[in-house]
């Protein structure tokens, strides 16, 4: 609403439908297809305003989105052995040795740990050599031409292009800056009158206004243009002077061509 950008112009340029526009404005989530949909549309929306698409999105996320169903499991309690004791002291009588009963001899788990981690590393071996020869069996050979020799496979002959994608939609820029007193009367495309037939003075300047295309009447030429981030002046004239102006530039209308105002 600052920028004065209508609703409708926003929809063409984003591509998104103007109820979902209004509906992330108002923030009525359940009107939007789904989250995916709304941080896209968000993200969209926000880079069309100017605006840090980052920031709303994570806003939405932390706001809005639910935890993930593996974040919501409760943590399981550890298993207690019978008696309100681990199964690790279970059954030592106070005072016992540590060591297991029946000897001093070592623990077997030593040797039977190193097996199982060359059995481990064997495997993987294996199942690394297999998936090379996979690898390079799943390569189709290189093409030969007796004038080029061997060339790359690419994409079969007759496949069509990936098509490009479109141009951002650009706004052209616009902002009267009266030097004297004179009548002006601007239209937008999709906006009507931005200034209906107005008296402006010297400096009351208008704001600055971003539409595709602007059609504008002036009294007299005793007012500067601000076009594109350019300054124009319009020529000397006894009767009133009208232009056209897009993001690409400005063209001057016939009298019959130029906009009236009611004001």
């Amino acid at each position: 609403m600052r920028a004065r950008i209508d609703i409708a112009e926003i929809e063409t340029a984003t591509k998104i439908r103007a109820k979902y526009l209004r509906a992330l404005e108002n923030e009525e989530w359940d009107l939007l297809p789904g989250p995916t949909f709304v941080k896209t549309f968000l993200r969209t929306y926000a880079e069309a305003l100017g605006l840090d698409a980052k920031l709303l999105v994570e806003e939405y996320k932390l706001r809005h989105e639910r935890l993930a169903d593996s974040e919501l499991q409760p943590i399981s309690p550890r298993p207690q052995a019978a008696g309100g004791r681990s199964g690790r002291g279970a059954g030592r009588r106070p005072g016992s040795p540590l060591r297991p009963a029946g000897g001093g001899g070592r623990s077997p788990r030593g040797p039977i740990t190193l097996v199982l981690v060359l059995s481990v590393l064997t495997i993987l071996t294996l199942l690394g050599t297999q998936g090379d020869e996979r690898d390079r069996a799943a390569v189709p050979p290189a093409r030969t031409t007796p004038a080029t020799g061997p060339t790359s496979p690419g994409p079969p002959s007759g496949t069509a292009p990936a098509p490009e994608p479109k141009p951002k939609r650009r706004l052209a820029t616009l902002r009267v800056l009266p030097t004297g007193d004179v009548n002006v009367c601007l239209r937008a495309i999709g906006q009507g009158a931005l200034i209906d037939g107005v008296l402006l003075t010297a400096g009351e300047n208008s704001p600055t206004f971003r539409s595709t295309r602007f059609t504008i009447t002036l009294g007299n030429n005793a007012a500067r243009l601000r076009i594109n981030g350019r300054t124009f002046r319009p020529p000397a004239s006894s009767r009133p002077i009208g232009y056209a102006i897009t993001p690409t530039g400005r063209r001057r209308l016939p009298a019959d061509a130029q906009p009236t105002c009611g004001g």
